[in-house]
C-alpha cells in the first residue's frame, strides 16, 4: 500500500497521509483550509513497513482504507508549570 505524506505549513509537526500523490479529493475542505497548502514530504510503501516513527501504522492503514486520508497531529505539550504548582499544593 503506497501513500503520500504531506506536511502542513500552518500547523507544526502535523502531517497528512493520502492514498495517491496530490489527490486530496477525499480530504474534507475544512481540514484542507486549516492544514494550509500541503507540502510533499515523502512517498511510503506501508506494506513493506512494520512501524512508523510517530504514528500507529495499523491505524494509518485502516484510516486510509476507510476514509482515504490520515491526519497525524503532534501529541499535546505538557504544561510543566501547572504540574509543578499541583505538586506544591500536595
Amino acid at each position: 500500500m503506497l501513500c503520500a505524506v504531506y506536511k502542513s505549513v500552518r500547523k507544526d509537526s502535523t502531517y497528512l497521509y493520502v492514498e495517491r500523490r496530490d489527490d486530496f479529493s477525499k480530504v474534507p475542505e475544512a481540514l484542507l483550509q486549516t492544514f494550509g497548502t500541503p507540502v510533499l514530504v515523502t512517498l511510503i510503501n506501508l506494506a513493506g513497513r512494520e512501524h512508523l516513527a510517530l504514528a500507529d501504522i495499523e491505524k494509518v492503514k485502516q484510516q486510509l482504507q476507510q476514509q482515504g486520508y490520515y491526519l497525524q497531529i503532534p501529541p499535546p505539550v505538557d504544561n510543566l508549570l501547572a504540574e509543578h504548582k499541583k505538586l506544591l499544593q500536595q
